[in-house]
Parts: C-alpha cells; sequence; structure tokens
C-alpha cells in the first residue's frame, strides 16, 4: 500500500483506550429493515491511558436515535466513522453511557454485523462488524461482560454466554467472562437443536447444541462426534476446560468466512459443520471435524486470552490453527495430515510470501484489517508455532504454556508477550526468531556436502530474498532436522534438528562407515524453500527408503517436479525413475493408503508454474497442463497391469464410516480409478458411480469422468438427484468449472452463471464457480485473456454487496509477475480497470493497488 495513504494505520501508532468498560447491556428489538439496538456502556477514565481525553466510539451506517451520560441527553458528535463525546461533557469518574440506534438487517449483503439470512438473524462482528451494530469502542483489547436481552416472536434467540431468562417473545444471556466485542454473536430463527452433552475434567456438565434450518437435523451427528473430541483432546493435551454451562453451534447459509469462534456462541457457515456420507466427501468430513476443533480450541488461545490489536492477529489464529493440525495429526495420521499441511502451505503462502502481497507474520501496517486474514497469519503463524515447539522441546512447550494461560488470561497479549513466557521459561534469547514474526518472506536454504575420513560435512546457507518494503533481512533462526541413511537403507543417524542461526553454517557427522545419503528437512522443519541439486538416482533412493514419511514423499514429488519440467521445458519423456519408484509405493500394501494416494498425486499446474518461474523459465500454461496430462497418462500405462487389483481392494464394505482408515482406502481407489480411466475411457469410474452410495465415491468419479472429457450422462443424474441441496449443488457447480478443458472455461463459467440457481450473493455459490475459474489454472490463464476479464468483471459486480468476499478473490492476480508480457498486461490490466471502479471498497482498492504497485 502507498506510505503515504491517509487510511493506513499502524503497529507503531498504538496507544490504550482512553476509557476502561466493565460491564455491556444491550437489548435488540428485532426487525428486519428498522432493528433497535439500546447499549448501556459501563466506563471509567482508563488509568494506562492519557488523562482527559475525548470519548470516541466506532459506528458504521447507524442512526442515532438517543445519547445520555449518566441517564442525562447529550449530543454527541457524529461523522461517517463514529460518535464523539467531548471530555468537557464526561464524568471525572465512572458513567454510564445510554445509545440507542437504529440499523436494517435485511439490506445488510456485506455480512459484517448483523445481518439475515434466509430469514434468520446472525452476526460476523470479527474484524470490525459490531461497529455497523452499535456505537462502540470496536477494538480487541477493550474487554468487558455482555449481558444481552433480545426481543422477537422467532422461536430461538440465542447469544453468547449462558442462558439466564426467557419467556413468550424474549430471552437473556449473560457473558461472565470478559470478551473484546468482536467475539460478541447473536442468532434469532426458526432452527432445530441437534442436542449432546459432555462433562469437564472439573466436572462441569455442560449442555451443547448445533443449531440448524429445518431439514438438516440429519447432518449434525458428526459435527458433534467431532465437538465433543475437540473438548476431550484439549483436556488431555493442554489442560484447557470449557468454562460455560452451554456450548452452541449454528449453521448459517449466508458467510464470508468458514467459521468463527464467538464465545459459547460459534457461528459456522453451513458446509463447515453439515455433513452426512450422501452429501459429504471424506475430505467434508476432516474439515468439519478440523474446523470445529479450531474454532473450539479459539476458547483459550482467541478469547480467554485475545489480541490486544489486530497487528497481533497471528496470535490467536497461528497458535489455534497450529492446535488444530496436532488434533488432527492425533486423530488421524501425523503424515498425511503434515503432507497436506505442506501442499496447503506452498500453494497459498509461499505464493502469497513470492508475490506483491507478501506482509510479515505480524504486519506492521494495514489500510483494511479483513485483508490480512491470509495464509501468512494462519499457515505460516501455525509454523513459526511449530518451529518453537521443535527448538525448545515438548516438555518446554508445554511448561510454556501452561505460563501463557497462568499469566495472560482475560487479557490482550501481544507477541512479544507469547515470545518472553518461552524465554522466561527455557532461558533463550528469542529476539532472533522473532523475525518470523516481523519479516516477510521465504528464506531460501542451499545446502554443500563433503565427504572425507568417515566424516560427512553438511554446509548449510539461508539467503532471505527482498519482499514489498522489506529489502532488508537479517538471518532467521531455521530448525533443519536431519538424518542420515547407509547406502543399504538404513538409518545411521536418526533425526537430529540443527540451528541453523548464522548466513552459513558447517555441521559435521563423524565416525560413519561409508558416505551417507542425507535426508534433508524432515517433517518439514521450517517454511523454507530448500535448494539442492539431487540426482534423480537419489531421490529415487529416499523414495524407496527414507524413514522420514514426509521426505519419502518429498522425493516422489521431487522426481514428479523434475520429470514435468523436462517435459514442458525440452518437451523429455517421462522418466524411468519416477514411474518405477510410484510403482513400487502404489502396491506397497505396509504403507498406509491415505499416504499412498497422496504419492500418486501429481504436482498441480499452478506448483510447475511456481516452480519453473524459480528455475528462471517464463511458465506456459498450456505447455504446464499438456505435459501434466502426459505424465499422468505415462503413470496409468506404467502401472496398468495391477490397477484393477488396486481398485478392487480398495473397496470398502459395509456401512460408510469417516474414519481415516476407511478415508485412506476410498482416496486410493479415486487415484486409481483416475489412472484406469486414461486407459478404459472412464468405463470402471462409471461403473464406481452407478454403484456408488457415498458422496466420497458418488462425486469423485463423476470428477474423473468429467476430467477425461465424458460424464455428461452422470453430471445430469448428478443435478437432477441433488437440485434441492444447496450445498451439494455447490461442488455440481464447482466440479465443471475445475474439469473444463482450458478453451472452454470461460464458456462454461458463462453457462453456469447465466443459470437462476447461481445465486452470486451467496458466498459459497459465487466461490463454486468464480473461485473455479481461478483454480483452473491453463483456462484462468488461457492466451485470450477471457479468465481476467472474466474475473475482474465479477469481482467489480460483487465489491458494493460483498466487499470482503471479493477482495479475498481478488488474489488470483497476485502471481502476475511469473508470466509473459502479453499475460502480465492483461493481468496489469485487469487490476487497473478494478481500480478505475468508481465507489470501490477499501477491502478491494488495498488489494488491486498493492498487486499493482
Amino acid at each position: 500500500m502507498p506510505a503515504d495513504d491517509p487510511r493506513t494505520i499502524r503497529l507503531s501508532d498504538y496507544q490504550p483506550y482512553s476509557h476502561a468498560l466493565d460491564r455491556v447491556e444491550l437489548t435488540f428489538k428485532l426487525h428486519p429493515t428498522a432493528t433497535r439496538v439500546l447499549a448501556r456502556l459501563h466506563l471509567a477514565p482508563n488509568p494506562a491511558a492519557r488523562t482527559g481525553q475525548d470519548l470516541r466510539l466506532d459506528g458504521e451506517g447507524l442512526r442515532l436515535i438517543a445519547c445520555a451520560v449518566d441517564g442525562q441527553a447529550v449530543q454527541p458528535s457524529l461523522d461517517a466513522t463514529g460518535l464523539t463525546l467531548a471530555a468537557a461533557l464526561l464524568p471525572a469518574g465512572a458513567f454510564v453511557l445510554e445509545t440507542e440506534v437504529e440499523i436494517a438487517p435485511e439490506g445488510n449483503t456485506a455480512l459484517e454485523g448483523l445481518y439475515m439470512s434466509n430469514g434468520m438473524y446472525c452476526t460476523q462482528c470479527e474484524a470490525e462488524g459490531f461497529r455497523k451494530i452499535t456505537f462502540y469502542p470496536d477494538r480487541p483489547d477493550v474487554m468487558a461482560r455482555f449481558h444481552v436481552r433480545i426481543e422477537s416472536d422467532l422461536p430461538v434467540l440465542l447469544s453468547n454466554g449462558n442462558p439466564v431468562g426467557q419467556g413468550v417473545g424474549w430471552a437473556e444471556w449473560d457473558d461472565p467472562w470478559p470478551k473484546p466485542s468482536y467475539l460478541f454473536a447473536l442468532v434469532a430463527g426458526d432452527l432445530r437443536a441437534h442436542p449432546g452433552q459432555f462433562t469437564t475434567m472439573e466436572g462441569r456438565d455442560v449442555g451443547l447444541n448445533i443449531w440448524v434450518r429445518p431439514g438438516d437435523e440429519g447432518r449434525c451427528a458428526w459435527g458433534m462426534q467431532a465437538l465433543k473430541a475437540s473438548m476431550a483432546w484439549d483436556e488431555k493435551v493442554y489442560g484447557r476446560a470449557y468454562d460455560l454451562d452451554i456450548f452452541n453451534i449454528v449453521a448459517v447459509d449466508d458467510f464470508n468466512m468458514g467459521a468463527m469462534e464467538n464465545k459459547g456462541l460459534n457461528i459456522f457457515n453451513s458446509k463447515a459443520v453439515l455433513a452426512s456420507p450422501e452429501t459429504a466427501t471424506d475430505d467434508d468430513f476432516a474439515r468439519v471435524e478440523a474446523i470445529i476443533a479450531h474454532e473450539y480450541f479459539h476458547n483459550w488461545t482467541g478469547n480467554r486470552i485475545t489480541c490486544r490489536d489486530w497487528f497481533q492477529l497471528c496470535l490467536k489464529e497461528g497458535l489455534t490453527v497450529f492446535r488444530d493440525q496436532q488434533f488432527s495429526g492425533d486423530l488421524r495420521s501425523h503424515a498425511v495430515k503434515r503432507i497436506e499441511d505442506v501442499l496447503m502451505l506452498r500453494a497459498r503462502q509461499f505464493r502469497e510470501d513470492g508475490g506483491p502481497l507478501a506482509h510479515a507474520v505480524r504486519p506492521d501496517s494495514f489500510v483494511e484489517i479483513n485483508n490480512f486474514y491470509t495464509a501468512t497469519v494462519y499457515e505460516k503463524g501455525a509454523e513459526v508455532i511449530g518451529m518453537l515447539k521443535r527448538l525448545v522441546g515438548d516438555a518446554d512447550y508445554a511448561r510454556a504454556l501452561d505460563l501463557y494461560f497462568d499469566r495472560h488470561d482475560g487479557q490482550a497479549a501481544t507477541i512479544e508477550d507469547w515470545l518472553k513466557v518461552f524465554e522466561d521459561t527455557t532461558g533463550r534469547d528469542l529476539s532472533q526468531f522473532k523475525r518470523w514474526y516481523t519479516e516477510a518472506g521465504t528464506p531460501r536454504v542451499s545446502v554443500a556436502e563433503d565427504w572425507a575420513d568417515g566424516v560427512y560435512t553438511l554446509t548449510l546457507a539461508q539467503e532471505n530474498p527482498a519482499t514489498p518494503g522489506q529489502a532488508q533481512k537479517g538471518a532467521k533462526v531455521i530448525p533443519v532436522a536431519v538424518g542420515l541413511l547407509n547406502p543399504n537403507g538404513d538409518e545411521v543417524v536418526p533425526t537430529t534438528v540443527l540451528e541453523l542461526t548464522e548466513a552459513k553454517q558447517s555441521f559435521a557427522f563423524k565416525g560413519l562407515a561409508s558416505r551417507p545419503v542425507a535426508s534433508i528437512l524432515r517433517g518439514f522443519s521450517a517454511p523454507v524453500i530448500l535448494e539442492r541439486s539431487v540426482p534423480a538416482a537419489e531421490r529415487a533412493f529416499l523414495l524407496a527408503h527414507d524413514t522420514d514419511p514426509f521426505n519419502r514423499w518429498e522425493a516422489g514429488r521431487g522426481l514428479a517436479k523434475d520429470v514435468l519440467a523436462r517435459m514442458i521445458v525440452d518437451g523429455a519423456a517421462p522418466g524411468a525413475d519416477l514411474l518405477d519408484g510410484l510403482a513400487r509405493l502404489a502396491f506397497d500394501e505396509a504403507l498406509d493408503p491415505a499416504f499412498r494416494a497422496l504419492a500418486l498425486r501429481l504436482p498441480g499446474e499452478d506448483d510447475m508454474a511456481a516452480t519453473l518461474h524459480a528455475a528462471g523459465h517464463v511458465p506456459d500454461p498450456a505447455r504446464i497442463y499438456h505435459a501434466r496430462r502426459a505424465l499422468h497418462l505415462a503413470l496409468a500405462e506404467r502401472l496398468a497391469a495391477g490397477l484393477p487389483e488396486l481398485e478392487l481392494a480398495c473397496r470398502v464394505p459395509g456401512a460408510f464410516s469417516p474414519d481415516a482408515a476407511a478415508a485412506g482406502k476410498r482416496a486410493l481407489r479415486l487415484a486409481a480409478l483416475g489412472l484406469l480411466a486414461r486407459l478404459d475411457d472412464g468405463a470402471t469410474a462409471r461403473a464406481a458411480y452407478a454403484a456408488a452410495d457415498n458422496m466420497t465415491e458418488s462425486f469423485g468419479s463423476l470428477a474423473i469422468l468429467l476430467d477425461i472429457g465424458a460424464g455428461q450422462a452422470e453430471l445430469a443424474d448428478f443435478a437432477v438427484k441433488w437440485q434441492g441441496d444447496r450445498l451439494v449443488l455447490d461442488k455440481w457447480f464447482a466440479v465443471q468449472v475445475a474439469a473444463a478443458q482450458p478453451d472452454n472455461v470461460a464458456d462454461v463459467v458463462r453457462r453456469l452463471t447465466a443459470r437462476p440457481d447461481f445465486d452470486w450473493k451467496n458466498p459459497n455459490r459465487f466461490r463454486a464457480v468464480i473461485g473455479a475459474l481461478s483454480g483452473n489454472h491453463a483456462g484462468f490463464h488461457h492466451a485470450s485473456g477471457e479468465g481476467y476479464a472474466l474475473l475482474a468483471d465479477w469481482l467489480i459486480k460483487l465489491d458494493p454487496l460483498n466487499p470482503q468476499t471479493a477482495s479475498r478473490m481478488s488474489t488470483a492476480f497476485e502471481s502476475w509477475p511469473r508470466y509473459d508480457a502479453d499475460r502480465q498486461a492483461m493481468m496489469r490490466g485487469a487490476l487497473q480497470r478494478i481500480m478505475a471502479t468508481t465507489g470501490l471498497s477499501r477491502d478491494l482498492s488495498e488489494m488491486a493497488g498493492r498487486m499493482l504497485a
């Protein structure tokens, strides 16, 4: 963003709020177009702030009806972003400020604050939505206890905390725990509860409910199971018990995010909580499990301890993502989970770090905080926690977390507070480690090896490239996990963590009988790019013998990238080392089927574009597309003899179960079906679709058929069967764009967006089509530029109604510097057209401006 942008908010400008807020009493008189919100704020001058200040409250789109201080009417100063009461109007000590405002939830298409979704009232207040509900100090370091009264003729009236009273047309809720306004929640509607119960380790009986629309009751059991598992896991692993008498989850159809951790009343995008075998895939089940865990874990890492300001967003999100990754690994497979997390990190966060949107895990400035709910804050933030745990060890990590919870419970904390508990626990100086939070970019670690007289020396060097606004960077603390294998495949040095703290360091391993083969960056021990020239034979050896499952997968991935790069750049034939290695792995019954399925998944087109760009090539999306399909065919031909038996062996008998073992077998079966489809024109996949009794195999086989240019009958059948199910129909929309041939993508998008059931105002449906457009690499980057133009058209259309969704989807343009001059010009032209739009939101204008800059 421009350094002189007057809207820029900077970390260095932080000041404590002028007043302390002890208690909030809210009354909502709900009405679609004229909701009245009465607020009583119990305030006092903040001893930590400068005395004698005016009282400034945030507020947007509110019609002020009344304002009083200690019962006496006052006339505040109003502007477009809030309300100000001059210090002269305020008592010297504690006082009560009362306001009454009117808002129109029905017209709130931005889905921030209080809005309506198909007749149901709901809220989304993070990051700054509460200011659209009432005048308030809408910042995370102002924490207060909330008492809420809701008046409406709707049957279910929910808010944070514990229920304390209800009658005909009203309900009252009280939250005894201080919280910032971004954690406030309210829901009112005609809902049905799927109930449950959990007894905490402290003996508290907690009532659990998943609230859904009538007709969705049959999709709640898995979410309830995941919630109970999350509560038990947090007690066992982190010693954290739930602290209210009730925990409510509500499924909402119109929601910008996946879910929100509001204290005691989590609001979820319907697709992140509803699941049944008939309507949800194994990936959906795993995602629901992880998101429910994530939002529940926020109760301590985000709610009980929140962030002082929005620059510290990674403090709650990075830590909570790390916790949900631990949880999923414990319940499923740590190896598979780690691979999946790294695939996501490289696809989203590495691209972010390598482009115009690069920013530190803790940024030092922003224009619109909604634009910093990014992979860098979430996924890289989690990687930083993982590195810290790896450096200090499991025992000291646990001790530091206990100290963190004890020291900062009820507070709004900072990254400095977080690191200080580790320094106090371990005695380590973490000032250099802190650079992971303050510096953007992905470090590059190069490797040199030497072997002499039984000593193997590994020399590591780190480079921290310049990023927008950050040219100078110092050396980071990088934990590099290394193991050494003998030429026969035996491990001679188990995993050892080397601490790279300088620009260049050497590490010696003595007393070895033969030159070892090094397995470097085991478990992806740091979010870095490893620069090392590895012969194909060595990669094949590691693919066959590495005892670290991540690096075994990584060896195959590296082989596949090398082969694909040669096919794309030089027109080479697929390499035998890769095909033979994958063949051995595919049929190795000693390996987890889920791991084998991941190993058979070829690098994606966007991944290959980034790889070629990093190697100094200008990626050609069409050549990448055709080379990847050619390699997939070659792999199918190499595995042909064993594929029918593999597909048959991976059929899961009996009733559907979403457990990890059954899901892994289905994943491997679909991998085999995808390869078989290249050889039998989809005959086996077509039979699988016809016989499928679950969404995983039904939708998976449909996607396979569409990918080979078949499946139109199955596509029509799928639409007829699921036309009344909004979430499943999202899949139907998305798969057509994802599987479209590059020359046809724009036409497919235009056809689908012309349908009456393409509700572009619903974020899920919009992402299903327009998000799939940017995900179809060769189609989006088609030489005609139609993909770019289409995306720009839709972002411009959506922005006035839903700036958050428009802004987040604009990041499809962030990789424009990779490509040839013509594509660069067309992408920049699309961004310039967006920037020239009258009335553009600050959300989208900031993102487009940063990408252009």
